[in-house]
Protein backbone atom coordinates (compact mmCIF):
# COMPACT_ATOMS: atom_id res chain seq x y z
CA UNK A 1 0.00 0.00 0.00
CA UNK A 2 1.38 3.94 -0.84
CA UNK A 3 2.33 5.91 2.33
CA UNK A 4 1.89 9.51 1.49
CA UNK A 5 3.39 12.40 2.86
CA UNK A 6 1.19 15.26 5.19
CA UNK A 7 -0.44 17.89 3.12
CA UNK A 8 -2.77 19.77 2.98
CA UNK A 9 -6.06 19.17 0.84
CA UNK A 10 -6.09 22.26 -0.32
CA UNK A 11 -2.97 21.75 -2.36
CA UNK A 12 -4.72 18.60 -4.02
CA UNK A 13 -8.43 20.30 -4.43
CA UNK A 14 -9.00 20.94 -8.07
CA UNK A 15 -7.94 17.69 -8.87
CA UNK A 16 -9.40 15.48 -6.03
CA UNK A 17 -12.67 17.72 -5.47
CA UNK A 18 -14.30 17.13 -9.42
CA UNK A 19 -17.63 18.62 -7.33
CA UNK A 20 -15.86 21.78 -7.12
CA UNK A 21 -17.70 22.32 -3.98
CA UNK A 22 -16.21 23.36 -0.67
CA UNK A 23 -16.81 21.66 2.53
CA UNK A 24 -19.09 23.34 4.86
CA UNK A 25 -18.53 26.49 7.30
CA UNK A 26 -18.65 25.27 10.62
CA UNK A 27 -21.12 27.59 12.02
CA UNK A 28 -21.59 27.85 16.24
CA UNK A 29 -25.35 27.56 16.91
CA UNK A 30 -27.47 26.39 19.33
CA UNK A 31 -30.80 26.16 17.20
CA UNK A 32 -31.44 24.09 14.40
CA UNK A 33 -35.29 23.56 12.82
CA UNK A 34 -36.88 25.57 15.87
CA UNK A 35 -35.22 23.07 18.04
CA UNK A 36 -32.43 24.32 20.80
CA UNK A 37 -29.22 22.32 20.15
CA UNK A 38 -26.44 22.17 22.49
CA UNK A 39 -24.69 20.09 19.24
CA UNK A 40 -21.88 22.70 17.62
CA UNK A 41 -18.36 23.90 16.82
CA UNK A 42 -16.90 25.67 19.85
CA UNK A 43 -14.29 27.38 18.46
CA UNK A 44 -12.69 28.45 21.35
CA UNK A 45 -11.17 25.11 22.02
CA UNK A 46 -8.40 23.48 20.45
CA UNK A 47 -8.20 21.20 17.09
CA UNK A 48 -6.28 18.10 17.06
CA UNK A 49 -5.36 16.62 13.62
CA UNK A 50 -6.18 12.90 12.72
CA UNK A 51 -4.12 10.59 10.62
CA UNK A 52 -6.26 9.14 8.39
CA UNK A 53 -5.99 5.98 5.98
CA UNK A 54 -8.35 6.19 2.82
CA UNK A 55 -9.39 2.95 0.68
CA UNK A 56 -10.95 2.67 -2.43
CA UNK A 57 -12.84 -0.61 -3.00
CA UNK A 58 -12.96 -1.13 -6.76
CA UNK A 59 -12.17 -3.56 -9.71
CA UNK A 60 -11.98 -0.59 -11.70
CA UNK A 61 -10.64 2.38 -10.37
CA UNK A 62 -7.43 4.26 -10.20
CA UNK A 63 -6.09 6.90 -8.80
CA UNK A 64 -6.94 9.11 -11.31
CA UNK A 65 -10.29 8.20 -11.60
CA UNK A 66 -10.93 7.77 -7.94
CA UNK A 67 -12.85 10.65 -7.29
CA UNK A 68 -14.96 9.03 -4.31
CA UNK A 69 -11.79 8.23 -2.62
CA UNK A 70 -10.17 11.67 -3.91
CA UNK A 71 -12.80 13.95 -2.21
CA UNK A 72 -12.76 12.50 1.18
CA UNK A 73 -8.78 13.09 0.79
CA UNK A 74 -9.38 16.64 -0.22
CA UNK A 75 -12.34 17.23 2.84
CA UNK A 76 -10.04 15.67 5.45
CA UNK A 77 -6.69 17.65 4.33
CA UNK A 78 -8.66 20.94 4.06
CA UNK A 79 -10.08 19.93 7.71
CA UNK A 80 -7.00 20.38 9.13
CA UNK A 81 -6.29 16.26 9.41
CA UNK A 82 -3.42 13.68 7.91
CA UNK A 83 -3.55 11.65 5.02
CA UNK A 84 -1.11 8.80 5.70
CA UNK A 85 -2.05 6.11 3.47
CA UNK A 86 -3.95 5.59 0.56
CA UNK A 87 -4.91 2.24 -1.15
CA UNK A 88 -7.17 0.89 -3.97
CA UNK A 89 -8.02 -2.48 -3.74
CA UNK A 90 -9.84 -4.99 -5.32
CA UNK A 91 -13.56 -6.51 -4.61
CA UNK A 92 -11.90 -9.08 -3.29
CA UNK A 93 -12.24 -9.81 1.10
CA UNK A 94 -8.96 -11.06 1.47
CA UNK A 95 -7.49 -7.82 -0.15
CA UNK A 96 -10.23 -5.66 1.86
CA UNK A 97 -9.33 -7.87 5.13
CA UNK A 98 -5.69 -7.83 4.70
CA UNK A 99 -5.12 -3.92 4.19
CA UNK A 100 -7.57 -2.79 7.01
CA UNK A 101 -5.62 -5.35 9.15
CA UNK A 102 -2.38 -3.83 8.18
CA UNK A 103 -3.53 -0.26 9.15
CA UNK A 104 -5.65 -1.30 12.45
CA UNK A 105 -1.45 -2.66 13.29
CA UNK A 106 -0.49 0.77 12.49
CA UNK A 107 0.25 3.01 15.97
CA UNK A 108 0.68 5.95 13.03
CA UNK A 109 -3.65 5.54 11.58
CA UNK A 110 -6.23 6.89 13.88
CA UNK A 111 -9.39 6.52 11.68
CA UNK A 112 -10.12 4.43 8.50
CA UNK A 113 -12.42 5.73 5.87
CA UNK A 114 -13.22 3.17 2.86
CA UNK A 115 -15.71 3.72 0.19
CA UNK A 116 -16.79 1.02 -2.16
CA UNK A 117 -18.18 -2.41 -1.74
CA UNK A 118 -21.31 -1.79 0.67
CA UNK A 119 -23.82 -2.35 -1.94
CA UNK A 120 -25.81 -5.44 -3.07
CA UNK A 121 -24.47 -6.55 -5.85
CA UNK A 122 -22.49 -9.86 -6.06
CA UNK A 123 -19.38 -8.06 -5.88
CA UNK A 124 -19.90 -5.80 -2.79
CA UNK A 125 -18.15 -8.02 0.00
CA UNK A 126 -16.62 -4.91 2.33
CA UNK A 127 -19.38 -5.61 4.73
CA UNK A 128 -18.52 -9.75 5.05
CA UNK A 129 -13.88 -8.49 5.22
CA UNK A 130 -14.15 -5.80 7.66
CA UNK A 131 -16.95 -6.53 10.02
CA UNK A 132 -14.96 -9.35 11.47
CA UNK A 133 -11.90 -7.49 12.42
CA UNK A 134 -14.49 -5.16 14.79
CA UNK A 135 -14.20 -5.39 18.41
CA UNK A 136 -17.46 -3.29 18.59
CA UNK A 137 -20.03 -1.61 16.28
CA UNK A 138 -21.17 1.74 15.68
CA UNK A 139 -24.59 1.38 15.17
CA UNK A 140 -25.46 4.77 14.84
CA UNK A 141 -23.49 5.57 11.78
CA UNK A 142 -25.72 3.65 9.47
CA UNK A 143 -28.25 5.51 11.17
CA UNK A 144 -27.06 9.08 10.59
CA UNK A 145 -25.73 8.57 7.21
CA UNK A 146 -29.10 6.70 6.30
CA UNK A 147 -30.50 9.71 7.44
CA UNK A 148 -28.53 12.27 5.85
CA UNK A 149 -28.83 9.63 2.44
CA UNK A 150 -32.54 10.11 2.58
CA UNK A 151 -32.49 13.49 1.87
CA UNK A 152 -30.13 13.34 -1.62
CA UNK A 153 -31.40 9.83 -3.02
CA UNK A 154 -34.49 9.40 -1.20
CA UNK A 155 -35.09 6.06 -0.64
CA UNK A 156 -32.61 4.61 -2.89
CA UNK A 157 -30.47 4.79 0.59
CA UNK A 158 -31.55 1.45 1.24
CA UNK A 159 -29.49 0.23 -1.02
CA UNK A 160 -26.28 1.02 1.15
CA UNK A 161 -24.92 -1.23 3.42
CA UNK A 162 -22.83 2.14 5.03
CA UNK A 163 -21.46 0.88 8.62
CA UNK A 164 -18.89 1.74 11.15
CA UNK A 165 -16.86 0.39 14.17
CA UNK A 166 -13.70 0.03 15.97
CA UNK A 167 -10.92 -2.70 15.89
CA UNK A 168 -8.02 -2.98 18.33
CA UNK A 169 -7.82 1.55 19.04
CA UNK A 170 -8.97 2.28 15.09
CA UNK A 171 -12.31 3.65 14.33
CA UNK A 172 -13.48 2.46 10.84
CA UNK A 173 -16.29 3.85 8.34
CA UNK A 174 -17.23 2.80 5.80
CA UNK A 175 -19.47 4.37 2.85
CA UNK A 176 -20.78 3.66 -0.13
CA UNK A 177 -18.66 3.98 -3.37
CA UNK A 178 -20.18 6.99 -5.10
CA UNK A 179 -18.94 10.62 -5.02
CA UNK A 180 -21.97 11.83 -3.74
CA UNK A 181 -22.17 9.15 -0.81
CA UNK A 182 -18.43 10.63 -0.02
CA UNK A 183 -19.66 13.85 0.03
CA UNK A 184 -23.10 13.50 2.22
CA UNK A 185 -20.48 11.15 4.66
CA UNK A 186 -18.19 13.81 5.13
CA UNK A 187 -19.72 16.91 5.16
CA UNK A 188 -22.36 15.21 7.47
CA UNK A 189 -21.25 13.61 9.32
CA UNK A 190 -16.81 13.42 9.56
CA UNK A 191 -16.94 16.95 9.29
CA UNK A 192 -17.91 17.14 12.57
CA UNK A 193 -17.56 13.93 14.08
CA UNK A 194 -13.97 13.67 13.79
CA UNK A 195 -13.40 17.53 14.59
CA UNK A 196 -11.93 17.80 18.31
CA UNK A 197 -14.09 21.36 18.87
CA UNK A 198 -17.46 19.88 17.89
CA UNK A 199 -19.60 19.72 20.94
CA UNK A 200 -21.22 18.18 23.41
CA UNK A 201 -18.41 15.36 22.05
CA UNK A 202 -16.60 14.59 19.14
CA UNK A 203 -14.98 11.07 18.45
CA UNK A 204 -11.56 12.42 18.86
CA UNK A 205 -11.51 11.81 22.77
CA UNK A 206 -11.89 8.03 22.27
CA UNK A 207 -8.42 8.16 20.06
CA UNK A 208 -5.81 6.82 22.13
CA UNK A 209 -3.26 9.06 21.97
CA UNK A 210 -6.15 12.35 23.13
CA UNK A 211 -7.55 10.50 25.90
CA UNK A 212 -6.86 12.77 28.67
CA UNK A 213 -5.86 15.75 26.54
CA UNK A 214 -9.41 15.86 24.59
CA UNK A 215 -12.61 16.72 26.52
Amino acid sequence: GSRLMPYSGNAKRGRLDPAGSSPPKEINTTERDGIMTKARIDETLEFYPLNLAVMTVSDTRDEATDTSGGLLIARAGAAGHTIVARQIVKDEVSAIRETVARWVADPGIDVILTTGGTGFSPRDVTPEAIRPLFSREMDGFSTVFHHVSLGTVGISTLQSRAFAGQAGETFIFCVPGSTGACRDAWDHVFAFELNSRYRPCSLVGQIERYRGICP
